[in-house]
Order: C-alpha cells, then sequence, then structure tokens
C-alpha cells in the first residue's frame, strides 16, 4: 500500500471517529427525534445509501417500518413477519448480517433491489436486556470495507441502548393518547341518540383513527339473522344487508372471529362484486365484532385499505377496546329509535282509528216502524268488525255485519277496503247475490286467499216489512217473533274471498210488529267464564228470545249487562259488534 492509501485510510478512520464522537453527543441530546436522528447520521457521517429503523411488535411476531433517512424508496410492504424477508429473519434470529446481497431474499427484497439499485444489505438487531426492541437495516449500492461495518456495529449497540430509553417512554406516551383517544371518542358516541348519525360517527371515529380508506358499520338484526347498515363510506347510504354467516361481516357477525388480512381476495369468503360495481380495489381489509359487555355480537365493524397497508395491532387494540362503548351507544340508539317509532306508530294508530270510527255510523239510522240499537266494542286501536246502514232509496235500508278474519292493522285495512268497495257497488247493484259475488272477486283478487271475511247483507223493504238476505258466512242473525219463535237467517253461501267464482243464495223473511232482529259478529260470542266456557249463540238466542219485549236499546243494554257477569275476566279480547233491530209498525202489503 502505497503512502497516499495509508493516509486515506487514516483519515477516514479519523472521520468516522468524529463522526461516532458526534454521534454520542447528538444522541445524548436528540429528545424526542432521537429515532430519525439516529437514521440520518448514518447517512449523513457513515456512509449509507438508505437506513430504515423497523420497530418490533411481539403480538402479531412482525416488524414495521416506522422511520427512514437517506435514499428515496418504498417497500411493497411496510412489515415483516418473523423470518420473512432479510428483516424478517434478523428479527427472527436476533443474529447481524451484513454485505449480504438483497435479491438472495428473494420476493420484497428483490424487487426492492431492483427498483432502487441498493443491492446490499447490512442489519443490525436493536437488543435490551435480551429483548427485541426493532431492526436498524442500512442499504448500499455495493459491498463496503470492514473497518465500517465495525462502526455500524458499535452504533447499532448504541442505537439500541438510546432507543430502548425512547421507545419506552413512546410506549407510556402512546398509552396515555390512546386513553385520551378512547375518551374523547366515547364522549362523542355518547353525544347522539339518532341511530343514523351515531352510524356516521363510529365509522368516523374508525377510519380517523386508524387511517382506513373505506368502512362499514353493520348492525346484527337477530330476528331476520341478517346485517344491515346504512352508514357506509363511498356507498351514498344505500343500504346493505348481508345474511349471518354470508361473506367476511357476515362470518364474523356468527363466529366472532376477527380477520385482519393485507390481500382481501386471498379470502375465500371475500365477495368482489361490490369492488366490481364501485370501481375500487379492496387490498388490506380488517372485519372485527362489535360486542356488548354480555358477550352478545350487536354489530360488525369493516374498514378497507389501511393507510400503512396492513391494519397494526395497534389499530385492533384501539377498536377492540373501543368496541364495548361502541356497543352501549348502538343499544341506546336503538331502544330510543323503537321508541320513537314505537310513540309514531301509536300516533298513526289513533289517528287511523279516528279515520275508522268516521268512516262507521255514529248512530243508528232513524227509520219510520223501525228501532234501532247498536253495541260496538273494538279491542285494538283499528276494528276488524264492520257494521253499516246504507239507505238505497226512500224506502229501502241495506243493513251490513261483517268481521274480517284475524286482528289488527291488516285486516282493519281490508274492512276499510270492504266499506268503500261495497258502498261503490250498491249505487250500482241490486241484486244482493251479485253484491256478494262481485265483493268475493274483489276480496280474492286482493288477497288471493290470504285473507277472508264473513258478512251479512240485510236489504229492509220498509213500504213492505220485507226482509231479503244473503248470509256469507257470518254468525247467523236472531230473529224472534212476537210469539217468541226463532228463526235463524243462513240462507246465503261461504265466507268472501277464501275462494273465486262463488256463487250466492238469497234468503228472504216476512217482519211482522214487534219482531226482534238481533245480528253480531262472533267476538261476542267467544267471551267466556272461569271455566273457559263459552257464552256462545244458543245462549244469547236463549237471552235474546227471553228479553224480546225490550227496546232495540233495552236489548242491547241487557245483552252487555249479561255478557258482563258472566265473564269475570276482561270482554276486550276481541272486537264486538252487536245490532238490534224492533219492528214497531205493521205495514200492509203492497202491489208491485
Amino acid at each position: 500500500m502505497d503512502g497516499r492509501a495509508v493516509a486515506k485510510t487514516k483519515s477516514q478512520s479519523k472521520n468516522y471517529v468524529n463522526a461516532f464522537a458526534g454521534a454520542v453527543a447528538a444522541l445524548s441530546r436528540a429528545g424526542e427525534d432521537l429515532t430519525a436522528r439516529v437514521l440520518e447520521m448514518l447517512v449523513s457521517d457513515f456512509d449509507a445509501a438508505r437506513a430504515e429503523l423497523w420497530l418490533w411488535d411481539g403480538s402479531s411476531g412482525s416488524c414495521y417500518l416506522t422511520h427512514a433517512a437517506g435514499l428515496s424508496a418504498t417497500h411493497r410492504l411496510d412489515y415483516a413477519a418473523a423470518g420473512a424477508g432479510a428483516v424478517g429473519k434478523i428479527a427472527h434470529n436476533k443474529t447481524t448480517i451484513e454485505n449480504i446481497v438483497l435479491s438472495t431474499f428473494g420476493g420484497d427484497d428483490l424487487e426492492f433491489a431492483r427498483a432502487t439499485g441498493l443491492t446490499h444489505i447490512s442489519g443490525y438487531p436493536l437488543l435490551a436486556s435480551g429483548q427485541l426492541a426493532g431492526v436498524l437495516a442500512i442499504y448500499t449500492t455495493g459491498e463496503v470495507p470492514e473497518d465500517l461495518l465495525l462502526w455500524w456495529r458499535l452504533y447499532s449497540e448504541m442505537s439500541a441502548a438510546k432507543l430502548n430509553n425512547v421507545l419506552a417512554t413512546q410506549e407510556k406516551d402512546k398509552r396515555i393518547n390512546q386513553l385520551s383517544l378512547l375518551f374523547e371518542a366515547t364522549r362523542l358516541l355518547n353525544s347522539t341518540l339518532d341511530l343514523a348519525e351515531l352510524l356516521e360517527l363510529i365509522l368516523k371515529i374508525a377510519r380517523t383513527e386508524v387511517k382506513a380508506e373505506r368502512g362499514t358499520v353493520f348492525l346484527a338484526d337477530q330476528k331476520r339473522q341478517e346485517l344491515w347498515s346504512i352508514a357506509a363510506s363511498g356507498l351514498d347510504h344505500q343500504e346493505i344487508r348481508i345474511p349471518f354467516g354470508k361473506g367476511i361481516a357476515g362470518h364474523v357477525a356468527v363466529t366472532g372471529e376477527l380477520i385482519n388480512t393485507d390481500d382481501a381476495y386471498k379470502l375465500e369468503r371475500f365477495d368482489p362484486t361490490f369492488d366490481q360495481r364501485l370501481n375500487y380495489r379492496t387490498k388490506s381489509l380488517l372485519s372485527l365484532p362489535i360486542r356488548h359487555h354480555s358477550g352478545e355480537i350487536v354489530g360488525v365493524l369493516q374498514l378497507l385499505n389501511a393507510q400503512s397497508g396492513r391494519f397494526s395491532p395497534d389499530d385492533i387494540g384501539f377498536l377492540d377496546k373501543l368496541s364495548g362503548h361502541m356497543a352501549m351507544a348502538l343499544e341506546n340508539a336503538q331502544l330510543h329509535r323503537d321508541t320513537m317509532e314505537k310513540q309514531r306508530l301509536e300516533r298513526e294508530l289513533a289517528l287511523a282509528r279516528n279515520i275508522q270510527q268516521r268512516l262507521l255510523p255514529d248512530a243508528p239510522p232513524v227509520v219510520p216502524g223501525y228501532d234501532i240499537a247498536v253495541l260496538r266494542d273494538f279491542c285494538f286501536d283499528v276494528a276488524a268488525d264492520y257494521y253499516d246502514f246504507i239507505h238505497l232509496g226512500p224506502q229501502s235500508l241495506l243493513l251490513v255485519s261483517a268481521e274480517v278474519e284475524g286482528k289488527g292493522v291488516s285486516s282493519a285495512l281490508i274492512m276499510a277496503n270492504l266499506q268503500a268497495t261495497l258502498r261503490a257497488l250498491v249505487m250500482h247493484l241490486h241484486s244482493l247475490e251479485v253484491l256478494a259475488f262481485s265483493l268475493n272477486e274483489m276480496l280474492y283478487t286482493y288477497t288471493r286467499g290470504g285473507k277472508h271475511l264473513s258478512v251479512f247483507l240485510g236489504l229492509i223493504d220498509t213500504r213492505r216489512n220485507v226482509l231479503q238476505y244473503v248470509n256469507a258466512g257470518h254468525v247467523p242473525p236472531i230473529l224472534v217473533r212476537k210469539n217468541g219463535e226463532v228463526k235463524l237467517l243462513e240462507e246465503g253461501g261461504t265466507v268472501i274471498g277464501l275462494f273465486p267464482q262463488v256463487d250466492f243464495a238469497r234468503g228472504a223473511v216476512k217482519l211482522e210488529k214487534d219482531d226482534l232482529l238481533v245480528c253480531t259478529t262472533d267476538g261476542l260470542l267467544h267471551i267466556s267464564d272461569e271455566q273457559k266456557h263459552e257464552y256462545g249463540a244458543r245462549r244469547l238466542t236463549d237471552f235474546v228470545r227471553r228479553n224480546r219485549e225490550r227496546s232495540a236499546q233495552g236489548v242491547v243494554d241487557a245483552v252487555l249487562a249479561e255478557l258482563s257477569a258472566y265473564s269475570s275476566a276482561s270482554m276486550n279480547d276481541d272486537d264486538k259488534v252487536l245490532i238490534a233491530l224492533k219492528v214497531t209498525a205493521e205495514k200492509e202489503a203492497v202491489d208491485a
């Protein structure tokens, strides 16, 4: 070696000595920017083309790239599982590598070398008390001399000691920061009872804190066994419904399993149709259950495309801690929503009851020669029983008594439809058989046999005291003569709406003075005593016959008192209608 080469080597070594002394002093006062300074000085003072700090996370068994200096470059993945690639092998084995050709590790390292021209790597495990804190990776465009490697070794040992203290402080600060974030997030979650607003808020908190591109908050509907959502970033508030067990979110809802991947397309359950429809590409995916403190899964939070390329254990830890608060807020919001919905329904039902009662006659009509009274008692907000009095002319009165099968809103809608249809038809049809036929066709077409009703149509010619009628499966009205003779008006046919193309027969009776006609729905007959014995049609017939001399209102009052005495329980289990009609004048026969 000539004199100039010896002088250059001594000068270079002297530079490294000075650089190391400067590094010791600089790192002692670096404070919070220590991690960045470690890498910057490797590049500026120790001839590294690029230096990277990968911190170890024991819970995931991976190293994560946190800082870099020198030549600008990117890795396909910013994490390395233990044993994977150069960094992963250093972490797994806790051993140093020096002057190794980067491409020999294949995969991401091979791509990185080709893209950057950084052909060699030297890597140092950062150990403190035998525990791995991270990996210091130094990249160069060729081999470096042994004396520089010596300085790198010393530098990595010093960095490990310094970084261990800083990382401990950073970990403490990070935990304090997480607790602060959790507190703020919990406060926000408790700031609203509006379910849609809360879903948006959960999604905003989650996406902001873990830095995800998109996400969806699903709620579990146990009755329907499906997930649903109206809060999904990138979907313009479209409602999404997914059966339990289907897709990633559906699987999480059933199993409670957390799913975290950096390549969603490798998952067998992943459904790419959303990507295709939205011209989107899902890469990383995190799907985790939202659990109530009882352990019940009340929803699923799904986030897509982490900014860093993969959702970290810190992300999962934060969301897991927040999960219980999310569940409680969702429960409160849903209870509030259910309460508001119940109140809205109650208001609408009250309005419907008001409207329906106005559609029914306010009072029995005043008809010369007849005394009419009505009892109506509806157990629900809206009724499935119906009665009506329709004048078809000055001397024609149509008496209607009907009962729709079932109870509640659907039956009440059928009843309202029947009333409207009946009033429209009677203006054009004066044949009771055709009227019953038309009602049957209308209801069958409307419900396809899913609903049916019984109806009694009685057309009274008040000039002649003649009653023509059709009984379509209804409780037979009771006609009690003055002498106590009883006739049940049964002529007609089957119920309305069960079968198509049904023909009906017409019956007719001559009414005499003091005759009493009583029509009822079966709710009145089903009232029972303590032994569960129903009052029944026979008791009613006998009671009406014994009280035939009373006025129409007297009969109604007597029946009501009789039923109240018979039943020890509430009589509000079914709708009840009772019509009493008494003939008060004799009419002479009139030729047609």
